[in-house]
């Protein structure tokens, strides 16, 4: 059995500097990691990559001979990699034995809520081989600074694990920045765990762009309310405990914190139940870490 993380996000989100960063963690635990960069508009790549799409399929010779601008061609690439799974499947059956894996993909969100070719390429490896992965979806913390953002922010993290169904975790990376955007309406806990959307109303209808959106805005609302899924872990990946809380989530979706334990079904289970030990960690700690002590007085006030 192999466990791994599909690392997924809009673009800027900071993936390629993830997998750097995260392999390196891991491979102080004593992991051996394995990234599989699957991003074939990623030419400049900070990482080591056991498996690259480059030596399958490039963009820039697909927009040449197709003439398609950077999203077409990254849809064909896609569709290219799912014709030919074979490829990748041959690739990773000498990893698949004692490797963890972390898959890169591109940047396009539509290849994760709109088409099926991606969804379709990991749901092939899943089966063949036997993965069992969790999908690390990573937003740019600054989206938080602006109520508009942040709704579109959480739609697209919403569609996203519908299309994807896959275990799966939502983080606000560069976490470390957030103070450099603006003040936050409300302290970070409001949009870590996706809290009352009623209140963002007040915010948006203050601008002019968004005010005459109020209709469509609050059905949208009503609709990632209603769902219930959405909620935000933190990360700044030069932070080691940081990324050490992401990695103990990360291990309890996929499974992997099950197997190098030799139990009784009611010992699994009670792990699998018992909560991890870093609700502080993932809010307050973060808040108090990244953004002024005056702010975060002024913002629980106004959630009061």
């Amino acid at each position: 059995m192999v466990f791994g993380q599909v690392v997924i996000g809009p673009p800027g989100s900071g993936k390629t500097t993830y997998c750097n960063g995260m392999s390196q963690f891991l491979s102080l635990l004593g992991r051996k990691v394995a990234v599989v960069n699957l991003d074939p508009a990623n030419d400049a790549l900070p990482y080591e990559c056991a498996i690259n799409i480059e030596d399958l399929i490039k963009l820039s010779d697909v927009m040449a001979e197709h003439s398609l601008g950077p999203n077409g061609g990254l849809v064909y690439c896609m569709d290219y990699l799912e014709k030919n799974i074979d490829w990748l499947e041959e690739k990773l059956k000498p990893l698949i034995e004692d490797h963890y894996l972390l898959f890169d993909f591109p940047g396009q969100v539509e290849l994760f809520f709109l088409h099926s070719n991606a969804r379709s390429v990991i749901n092939k490896l899943i089966k063949k081989l036997n993965l069992r992965l969790t999908a690390v979806h990573l937003i740019d913390a600054h989206l938080c600074c602006e109520p508009g953002k942040y709704v579109s922010a959480l739609l697209l993290s919403l569609s996203t694990m519908i299309h994807f169904e896959l275990p799966h975790i939502n983080v606000l990376s560069k976490i470390d920045l957030i103070e450099n955007y603006g003040n936050l309406a409300f302290n970070l806990e409001f949009y870590t765990d996706v809290q009352d959307l009623s209140y963002l109303q007040h915010h948006l209808e203050q601008d002019p762009r968004s005010a005459k959106y109020r209709k469509l805005t609050k059905e949208l609302c009503d609709v990632i309310d209603d769902f219930g899924l959405v909620n935000f872990s933190t990360l700044d990946i030069q932070d080691k405990e940081s990324v050490g809380n992401l990695v103990k989530l990360i291990d309890k979706s996929n499974g992997y914190i099950f197997s190098s334990i030799d139990s009784s079904a009611v010992e699994f289970s009670k792990i699998a139940a018992a909560p991890l030990d870093w609700e502080y960690y993932r809010t307050a700690e973060v808040q108090e870490k990244y953004m002024k002590d005056d702010e975060f007085v002024q913002q629980t006030g106004r959630m009061q």
